[in-house]
Parts: structure tokens; C-alpha cells; sequence
């Protein structure tokens, strides 16, 4: 897989290059600001991204605002976000679209190399990955459509966010595979989801939240 890597830090980018690489993959460029990731993103042969939401010049959305772009010029375009917040605002505009292959991590809770990579992977794969803190605060902060939710199902979205199985999340709960599909058909249901591949549903259940009313957090 042909990565473009966009952190600011030199030390950190370096350890992730190396990372990325020992794992097989083949880090195209390595760029430390907006206009390097840019310029990166605009080759066709790129397959993925892994970025941080803020880099120079401004350090504002910088890396947010490249992966946007490039996923409007190649829908579905997998990018993995670094970052050290939880951008309310820049999440649900990257998220909004539906499509997958997102992920949002943050930096302090990536400590597990091959948890990092199995991120990337499912990312690239057209999977979503969704820090469980990200999630938490954004739930937070947004009560609909998420307050139709029962406790339980709120506990099985925030699993499924993190790209949990089914059996995984069974796992986790300590409950019965059949129990979690049952909970899940009922988010489908509350969330008003359309009938399609269950695959997409996943996608759209952990998502239609973020797309629900105006964002008035600022980021």
C-alpha cells in the first residue's frame, strides 16, 4: 500500500515512517506541512493517508482541510487523522460524506504499534476508526438523534465506532452474538437508517450523528 504520512513533528514522523514500513507498506512521502501534503495528495497513485490535523503554516485544520479536498476529488479516499484534540467541527465535516474508509485517533492513546497499524489497514480497507474518546465527546455534546438510544446501544454504536465486530463486541459487553445484533437492528431502526448492505449501515450508524443539526462547539 502506497501511504502519504503528514506530520509536523520530526522525531514522530520518522518513528511512523519506520513503523509503517517495517509493516510492509510503502510510505511515498513523509511531509511536514500543508503545502508538502498537498502536493503528496495530488498523485494518482497514492492509495492512502495518514495526517495530522494541524500543520504549518497556521496550525489551525491544515491536514483536515488537504483530506477533505482530496476525498472530494476521490471519493471514498482513505485517510487515518492524527491528532491531539477532538476537532468537533473538522470531524463531522470530514465524516459527513458517509462513504468510510476514516479513521480519527488520538495521538496519547496510539500506543500499541500494531494497533496503529491494524487502524491504517482498516482504513484503507474502507473501514471507519473511531478513538473511543473521540466518540464519547461527540456523543456528549450531542443529544439527537443518539438520545432514542437505550444505555446498551450506546455502549454497542461507541464499539462499533471503534470497528468492532460483531463478536467483539459480544466480547466485550459479555453478552451473546444474537443480543448485539438484536441491539444493533434497534440503532438501525432509531437512527432512521435506509435499508441497504449492512456493511454501510455500520458506517452510516456511527456517523449520521455527526451530521445531525448545526455544530455550535467552535472545534
Amino acid at each position: 500500500m502506497r501511504l502519504v504520512l503528514a506530520e509536523d513533528h520530526a522525531l514522530l514522523r520518522d518513528g511512523l515512517v519506520r513503523l509503517l514500513t517495517a509493516y510492509g507498506h510503502d510510505v511515498v512521502a513523509a511531509v511536514e506541512d500543508a503545502t508538502a501534503l498537498e502536493a503528496a495528495l495530488a498523485e494518482p497513485d497514492v492509495d492512502a493517508a495518514v495526517v495530522d490535523v494541524r500543520l504549518p503554516p497556521g496550525f489551525a485544520d491544515e491536514g483536515l482541510r488537504a483530506a477533505i479536498a482530496v476525498r472530494a476529488r476521490r471519493p471514498g479516499f482513505p485517510v487515518l487523522v492524527l491528532s491531539q484534540y477532538v476537532e468537533h467541527l473538522y470531524a463531522r465535516e470530514l465524516l459527513a460524506g458517509g462513504e468510510g474508509a476514516i479513521g480519527y485517533l488520538l495521538k496519547e492513546r496510539v500506543s500499541d504499534p500494531a494497533d496503529f497499524v491494524d487502524a491504517v489497514a482498516r482504513v484503507a480497507a474502507g473501514g471507519t476508526v473511531l478513538d473511543p474518546e473521540v466518540v464519547a465527546a461527540i456523543m456528549a455534546r450531542r443529544a439527537s438523534p443518539l438520545d432514542r438510544l437505550t444505555p446498551r446501544e450506546r455502549e454497542v454504536l461507541a464499539l462499533m465506532a471503534q470497528g468492532r465486530g460483531n463478536a467483539s463486541v459480544a466480547a466485550a459487553l459479555v453478552v451473546t452474538e444474537k443480543a448485539v445484533a438484536k441491539h444493533i437492528n434497534s440503532i438501525f431502526t432509531k437512527l432512521d437508517l435506509p435499508v441497504g448492505t449492512d456493511d454501510n449501515r455500520r458506517v452510516r450508524a456511527v456517523l449520521a450523528w455527526l451530521r445531525d443539526g448545526p455544530d455550535t462547539t467552535g472545534g
